[in-house]
């Protein structure tokens, strides 16, 4: 009996460790005992730069005024949440677990996560349908064939335009991938920060739920976040602001995911790449068109289309391409 009461003690010992290690770690957290300052990491010198940023973005100082529940924790496998809020904003502080150790700690705002619609499996059939047919009106007769044809024929007509905005970013991303080699702790600092803002909005919950939700996910994230807001959004100003954004952005994915981190899994990254980055660059293309035919009196109403026309060729490409990235983390 004895030994079965301290078995029974140590199994609730092990089974309660999780939850003490992470309430420690938000605790130490929120006394800024974990988090380096901004000012530090800018000021840093370039010996120590790279770890200060790494431990930046894994660790991200919390917002002032951030109360935690310590006794409300969640454990899903190597993550424990507690409830918090900001203010009227609710959420929850995460905790990433590796053993025993504290990898990152970070708040998340409760409107920030991925809708949880896009996790079930209803859903990942839904993009398969929506995959489906689109693609099959694409070789009949409808307007998403039109919307494709006139797209293609705008290309073609704006080919040095096209071409433009095609060597500059791509050029931007091949100089941020060569300066990485030199850099290499910098750019994986800058990875760890991307990789980061990912794991903030939860994507990490869709990899054990298939395919179809996983390639779901990826073209809902990269279509409202990558070509809607961060592209047509900005491209409806005239086109500068897109392209600006888009010469910053395509730099520093080419400094984050450089072969000189990735090594011989870039090659099979790089259709991913290849097929996403176009269709930033369709819609950045298509910003420019706007400014182009606004400039020359043929009125903003059909810079407009052209811009929504490479917008929609850029969403195809999205698609093509979260089919592609899914396949690829599974294969991983």
């Amino acid at each position: 009996m004895r030994l079965l009461a301290f078995l029974g003690l140590f199994l609730s010992l092990a089974l309660a460790a999780p939850e003490e290690v992470a309430r420690e770690a938000v605790a130490r957290w929120l006394k800024g005992e974990l988090s380096p300052r901004l000012e530090e990491v800018l000021k840093a010198p370039p010996e120590e730069a790279p770890k200060l940023l790494e431990r930046y973005a894994l660790f991200p100082p919390p917002p002032k005024g951030l109360s935690v529940n310590l006794e409300g924790a969640k454990v899903e496998g190597s993550r424990v949440a507690f409830p918090a809020a900001l203010g009227e904003e609710v959420g929850e502080v995460v905790v990433v677990l590796e053993g025993e150790r504290v990898r990152r700690v970070f708040f998340r705002p409760e409107g920030l996560g991925l809708p949880a619609y896009l996790l079930t499996p209803l859903a990942g059939w839904g993009f398969v349908l929506l995959s489906l047919f689109w693609t099959l009106l694409l070789f009949q007769p409808s307007p998403f064939r039109a919307w494709l044809l006139e797209a293609l024929a705008l290309v073609r007509a704006h080919k040095g335009l096209y071409l433009f905005t095609n060597l500059l970013l791509y050029g931007l991303f091949a100089l941020g991938a060569l300066l990485a080699y030199g850099m290499p702790e910098l750019a994986r600092a800058m990875q760890v920060l991307f990789a980061g803002a990912l794991e903030a909005i939860g994507l990490e919950k869709a990899l054990g739920q298939g395919l179809p939700v996983l390639a779901g996910v990826i073209f809902h994230w990269n279509f409202s976040q990558g070509l809607f807001l961060t592209g047509l959004v900005p491209a409806l100003f005239l086109g500068l602001p897109v392209l600006l954004l888009n010469a910053l952005r395509y730099f520093a994915f080419g400094f984050a995911l450089s072969p000189a981190l990735l090594g011989g899994a870039f090659l099979l990254h790089l259709p991913t790449l290849l097929l996403e980055l176009q269709a930033y660059i369709l819609v950045t293309f298509g910003g420019l068109l706007l400014l182009a035919k606004t400039a020359r009196g043929e009125g903003y109403g059909k810079g407009l289309r052209a811009l929504l026309l490479s917008f929609y060729l850029g969403a195809y490409f999205l698609l093509l391409a979260a089919w592609y990235e899914a396949w690829e983390v599974g294969l991983l």
